[in-house]
C-alpha cells in the first residue's frame, strides 16, 4: 500500500459537513463521559457554523454513556439489557450536547435512525426533510442509530450496525461535501504504530483501493480489530459518491478547525 501526496484546497469549498464521533472520544474507559472533548467538539461545531458551514453530527456512545451513568461494572451481554442501557444512555448524551452547544447559541434536535431510514423510499425522504429543515433553522442534527429498537449495531458490535457506516450513508442522504471521522487515532498508517516505531500517518490518499481494503481487514490486522477497516470502507464509499473524507483524532485541539483550515491532520481521501 503505496503512500500519496496532494492538495487538501478543495476542503476550502466544503460547505455541508458530516461530522462523525466516536464511543472512545466521548467517555472514559470506566463509562463516564469525557465533557472535555465533549465541550470541543461542541465548541469546534459551533465555530464551523459561526463560518457559514452546515454541520451535522454523527454520534456514537449511547450504550457507553449509560454504562458510566449507571455505575455497572460489567458491560451487559444480553440484548434487552444492551438496549435498555442505550435509551438511558442516549437522554444523558443528548443533554450533554444541547448544555454544551447552548454555551455557544446553538440548538441541536435528535434524529434517531433504523435501516428503513436509509434503505425504505419514503423513509428516506422523512429523514432527508428532517434534516434539511433542521439544517435551514441552523439547528445541528445529532444522529444515532436508534440502539433501542435496532438489534443491528448491538448484535454485530457495530458493523449500521456500526455507526462509521452510518455516517457514510448520511453524508450521502444528505448530500454532504466532506465526511470527517474523529476517533482514538490520528488517521490511517502504512503500519501498528505501536509495534513500529518507524510507521509513517499516511497524510493523503487519492483513491481507496481493494489493496487498502484488505489490508485493514485482514485477519489479525490491528487495523481490523481497531475499527480501521470500516473507516476505510466509509471513505470508499463517501469518496465514490463525491465526497470528500478525513480520518482523525477526536481528542486533539482544534482538529475540525485545522482540517477545514486544510492542516496536515489525519488523512485525507479525495473524492473521486
Amino acid at each position: 500500500m503505496g503512500k500519496y501526496s496532494g492538495s487538501r484546497n478543495p476542503i476550502n469549498f466544503a460547505k455541508r459537513i458530516v461530522v462523525k464521533v466516536g464511543t472512545s472520544t466521548l467517555t472514559y474507559d470506566n463509562g463516564k463521559m469525557n465533557l472535555g472533548n465533549i465541550d470541543r467538539l461542541c465548541r469546534s461545531i459551533s465555530d464551523l457554523m459561526n463560518r457559514g458551514k452546515e454541520v451535522l453530527l454523527v454520534s456514537s456512545g449511547a450504550i457507553g454513556v449509560g454504562i458510566g451513568y449507571l455505575d455497572l461494572k460489567e458491560r451487559p451481554t444480553t440484548t434487552r439489557e444492551k438496549q435498555a442501557i442505550a435509551s438511558v444512555g442516549q437522554c444523558e448524551l443528548m443533554n450533554a450536547y444541547a448544555r454544551s452547544f447552548s454555551e455557544y447559541s446553538y440548538r441541536c434536535g435528535q434524529i434517531l435512525l433504523t435501516k428503513d431510514g436509509i434503505t425504505d423510499k419514503l423513509t428516506r425522504a422523512n429523514v432527508t426533510n428532517t434534516i434539511e429543515t433542521l439544517l435551514e433553522m441552523r439547528i445541528i442534527p445529532v444522529i444515532n442509530e436508534n440502539d433501542s429498537v435496532s438489534t443491528t449495531e448491538i448484535m454485530h458490535n457495530g458493523t449500521f450496525g456500526d455507526n462509521d457506516t452510518l455516517s457514510a450513508d448520511v453524508a450521502v442522504l444528505a448530500n454532504a461535501d466532506l465526511l470527517v471521522i474523529l476517533s482514538d487515532v490520528d488517521g490511517l498508517y502504512d503500519s501498528n504504530p505501536r509495534e513500529n516505531p518507524d510507521a509513517e500517518r499516511i497524510s493523503y490518499v487519492d483513491k481507496v483501493t481493494e489493496d487498502m481494503l484488505d489490508f485493514t481487514a485482514g485477519k489479525g490486522s490491528w487495523l481490523g480489530t481497531g475499527g480501521m477497516a470500516t473507516k476505510i470502507t466509509a471513505m470508499s464509499k463517501v469518496t465514490e459518491n463525491g465526497i470528500m473524507g478525513v480520518i482523525a483524532d477526536g481528542s486533539a485541539v482544534q482538529t475540525l478547525e485545522k482540517i477545514i483550515d486544510q492542516d496536515d491532520v489525519g488523512t485525507f481521501f479525495a473524492a473521486q
